[in-house]
């Protein structure tokens, strides 16, 4: 089965080196690790063609083969560091793959392992979207507590006085008349492969979003781990 004859590669990032949580991509909600839940998303697609993981720790390799996902190659050092721009690991993993497996992929999807309350209509939605559209990515998005926009946010200075982030902010004390603004939620990307092999690219341009009006989680710290299990367990997803 293929999607409307176009090969898809699915690419899941899992580096070793997570600092919020130490080995992030190895813990587990709902007793599936965050790498298992990502594949398991994955290979629910029969029209993806390959499912591959982008590592560069052998334990989280392992997991991933577990799960069923292949790791044709380990993601090279410079390529690891928090410093480490996504777009580069994505297009690394792209072409190592075409060149691993020798064919060429027309679209990638990114599956973060951090956001594992993912479903794969959301997956299939969001290649909907990018075929569809004729755009040169989508992406999904989650939207944004009103007290978390940039109307609402404040700063301080260095006396500690409580100032506006936005210039507008003073009179936007009702939150219905406040913008609606989003966030990225990592539940999946989708990119030509134009878009990103010759343009490194994601979203930046041309990018067509797919809300979830869903309560997700992109787990980065403990609190968010628990919530997301929280969220499992009462199969509020």
């Amino acid at each position: 089965m293929s999607y409307k004859g176009l090969k898809i590669l699915a690419v899941i990032p899992a580096r070793g080196g997570s600092k919020g949580i130490p080995r992030k991509n190895l813990c587990t909600v709902g007793g599936i690790s965050l790498v298992g839940h990502a594949v398991k998303s994955a290979l629910a697609l029969e029209w993806i063609d390959r499912t591959i993981l982008s590592t560069d720790d052998d334990e989280i390799a392992a997991e991933g083969l577990k799960y069923g996902a292949a790791v044709p190659f380990m993601r090279p050092p410079d390529l690891s560091s928090d410093q480490a721009r996504s777009t580069d690991m994505w297009k690394h993993a792209w072409l190592a793959s075409e060149d691993h497996f020798n064919q060429t992929f027309d679209i990638s999807i990114l599956l973060e392992p951090t956001s594992p309350l993912r479903r794969p209509e959301d997956i299939l939605a969001t290649v909907d979207t990018l075929v569809k559209s004729g755009c040169d990515a989508a992406a999904t998005f989650s939207r944004a507590p009103a007290h978390f926009t940039p109307h609402k946010c404040l700063t301080l200075d260095d006396n500690g006085i409580i100032g506006f982030y936005h210039e507008e902010g003073p009179n936007f004390s009702i939150r219905q008349k406040i913008p609606q603004y989003y966030y990225r939620n990592g539940i999946c990307y989708a990119v030509k492969r134009r878009t990103l092999v010759e343009k490194e690219l994601i979203i930046e341009e041309n990018c067509k979003a797919v809300i979830i009006d869903r309560p997700v989680v992109n787990i980065d710290d403990l609190h968010e781990l628990a919530y997301a299990e929280f969220l499992l367990q009462k199969d509020i997803r």
